[in-house]
């Protein structure tokens, strides 16, 4: 497995500690719509948490490089979106976040899926890969949103922003499905429905990964 070396105690830390911040992003993620220096600090915590952990669970520098590239344009393109926002720079926010997440994906899945046996890093990572591909197929919506507007209805009639995306996304995740916002659009009812298969089959195949691992362990 492609990770720093470290005592089993730091690899927790390390996993602990980003599922934490991941867990801090999906709470604060409002202050993004507050004005004043509310924007500045989400997208900072934003932009740092990924870029913070490609260097924590891995040594290969092209991912590294590709983290601190794409965490650097994700936090230029929020600014300029949250202080003199324009079409280009929606667009600019759904790219490159979905190529952010894409690189922590592939750290994630790296980490997760060629451990050997069961620890408690390896469950708080699949745990922390969970939580981003529900941030993923947030700015995955956001992307098909500014494509198609109108693809997203709110119940209350308001116009969707991408923040309603977020909350959509993990509802969705979850197979929660509220109803108050709704895929309108062929497009966007394809993909939530592909994001409520992935969920649902995420938990299954780490769940099989897991048993087999430790089942393997004991033999």
């Amino acid at each position: 497995m492609s990770v720093a070396a470290g005592s089993p105690r730091a690899e927790v830390a390390k996993t602990g500690g980003l599922l934490g911040a991941m867990v801090l992003h999906n709470l604060i993620y409002p202050l993004s719509t507050s004005g004043g220096v509310g924007p500045l600090i989400f997208y900072a915590v934003y932009a740092s948490i990924f870029v913070l952990g490609t260097w924590l669970l891995t040594q290969d520098k092209r991912l590294r490089g590709l983290a601190v590239v794409t965490g650097a344009t994700a936090f230029a393109a929020g600014i300029v979106n949250s202080y003199a926002a324009s079409r280009g720079a929606a667009l600019g926010v759904s790219l490159t976040s979905i190529a952010y997440h894409g690189v922590m994906i592939a750290v994630l899945v790296r980490y997760t899926f060629t451990a050997r046996t069961v620890l408690t890093e390896v469950i708080l990572a699949a745990t922390l890969l969970y939580l981003v591909l529900g941030s993923l197929f947030a700015a995955v919506f956001g992307l098909l949103l500014w494509f198609e507007p109108g693809a997203f209805a709110d119940s209350s009639g308001a116009q969707v922003q991408w923040q309603q995306l977020l909350y959509f996304s993990y509802a969705t995740l979850t197979t929660l499905g509220y109803g108050d916002i709704v895929p309108k659009s062929f497009y966007a009812q394809a993909f939530a429905a592909f994001e409520a298969i992935v969920g649902t089959l995420y938990t299954v195949v780490l769940l099989s990964r897991l048993v087999g691992l430790h089942a393997s362990a004991r033999s």
